[in-house]
């Protein structure tokens, strides 16, 4: 009990409360240390999701739980172990893993969520984007921007898995998602190497004159592996000439962009990608907004509130809001990562910590 909650012998009080209660109001003073707390208190809490599980639970729903209608994906949310069951990695964000297995099809649907794909293994899954085929490869990013039709299809005899990330808590609790079913298998079942966007966005500088006005989403369908390893291995290669080209020692990182805005690549999710030099290590900070990280190659330890967490190849790890944090490289250490700074920052809430004795 607190100091401004009524003694039990205090009537009018008591009776105050209740009646309260029977009109569905609540007091401020009970309660304003929950409602604004001096810093962020996030449910969600640090976790991480080793590969070595997520993938083979994948393969047994792949034998035991058939992707179709109804389910639509054969997809296993991460869900947060602080937010209640609930299956959301973050309050904001949405990850799972989706398996498909040889010769499957996933049928088209599209919804108000962005979405995007990452691959961390595999090839031979096409995605069907508003009827574009986009070949999945490893190391690729590609993007599902809402109310886009997409569907995908495996041409292979081998199952794929990848990561989905998507805005589906916060489209949840703003109530502003819709849903539509599509075709029942994909609408362009060709494997071009090369997607029609692609062809049309990918050109470095370049801009096509019919897309001159900015879209809300970028129009790359897919932002391909040897793009990013080639920035990334650039800026490690100049930093070792003595030039200013990595956010810190030994750490390069490239953010995903919208080519029609130089903004993020959807209006609620923010992608990029880390590589750090074995040895190398991050600052500890903390930052208002979520991350959830995964894992591309290599090894090493997330420091997340304190405790350290020893991760490798596929193993997806969750920074909740003003979680202290940090990243120290065992060997060569790739990392996705995805978070939901755009809605932070143009809310104006967005907040950095970082320690200067580190």
């Amino acid at each position: 009990m607190t100091a401004t909650e009524p003694h039990v012998d205090d009537a009018p009080l008591a009776q105050l409360y209740r009646d309260f209660e029977s009109e569905h109001l609540n007091p401020l003073w009970t309660q304003l240390g929950d409602l604004m707390p001096m810093t962020p208190t996030s449910l969600a809490v640090p976790f991480v999701w080793k590969w070595s599980t997520l993938y083979p639970l994948a393969q047994r729903a792949g034998d035991l739980v058939p992707v179709g209608r109804g389910g639509e994906r054969r997809a296993i949310a991460l869900a947060n172990p602080g937010l209640g069951g609930v299956p959301y990695v973050t309050p904001t964000l949405w990850a799972a893993i989706q398996y498909l297995g040889p010769k499957e099809v996933a049928p088209e649907h599209r919804h108000a969520q962005n979405a995007f794909r990452f691959v961390v293994e595999g090839e031979g899954v096409w995605t069907v984007v508003n009827g574009d085929p986009v070949a999945m490869r490893r190391g690729d990013f590609l993007l599902t921007p809402g109310w886009h039709f997409h569907g995908h299809h495996n041409e292979t005899d081998q199952p794929m898995a990848w990561i989905d990330g998507l805005d589906i808590p916060f489209v949840h609790y703003t109530d502003t998602g819709f849903f539509e079913f599509g075709s029942e298998n994909v609408t362009d079942d060709s494997t071009p190497d090369v997607s029609r966007s692609e062809r049309l966005w990918t050109h470095p500088g370049l801009r096509p004159l019919v897309g001159l006005d900015a879209k809300t989403s970028s129009p790359i369908a897919a932002y391909r592996w040897e793009h990013t390893d080639a920035a990334l291995r650039e800026q490690l290669a100049l930093e070792d000439e003595g030039y200013a080209a990595t956010t810190e020692p030994g750490h390069a990182a490239v953010r995903y962009t919208n080519p029609t805005t130089g903004g993020d690549v959807m209006p609620t999710i923010r992608a990029e990608f880390h590589r750090l030099r074995a040895g190398a290590h991050t600052r500890p900070r903390r930052d208002v907004g979520s991350t959830v990280y995964q894992v591309f190659e290599g090894s090493g330890r997330f420091v997340l509130g304190g405790e350290s967490r020893e991760v490798g190849t596929g193993d997806m790890i969750v920074v909740p809001s003003w979680t202290e944090w940090s990243i120290e490289a065992g060997t060569g250490f790739d990392l996705f990562a995805f978070s939901d700074a755009p809605i932070v920052e143009r809310l104006h809430f967005d907040r950095t910590y970082i320690s200067e004795g580190a």
